[in-house]
């Protein structure tokens, strides 16, 4: 098994509405590609400073079903209509399980 974890900083000028925009666009994505097995988006829940902004973690079978998911037309479209706009920073890594 593969878990798939990325953290996204906003930069200052993003708005709640763009905020919204991105959780909206990743909440559709298990619906979309099968390959996922597990999912989860959501914005930090604020507890300590210095804390990326929101997370995203996805478990998949196989480093194959990860790949499917990444090369995804409508998760790169995620990517690059809703979150490149506003991101400032990313940090991901993928885990064998």
């Amino acid at each position: 098994m593969i878990r798939h974890i990325v953290l996204f900083t906003w930069t200052d000028e993003a708005t709640d509405e763009q905020k919204a925009a991105v959780a909206a666009g990743l909440a559709e994505l298990p619906g979309l590609i099968p390959q996922i097995r597990a999912f989860t988006a959501s914005a930090d829940a604020g507890f300590n400073q210095g804390n990326a902004d929101f997370a995203v973690v996805a478990d998949f079978d196989s480093e194959d079903d990860y790949l499917v998911y990444r090369d995804d037309p409508r998760h790169q479209a995620v990517i690059a209509e809703r979150i490149k706009p506003i991101l400032a920073s990313r940090a991901a890594a993928q885990l064998r399980l």
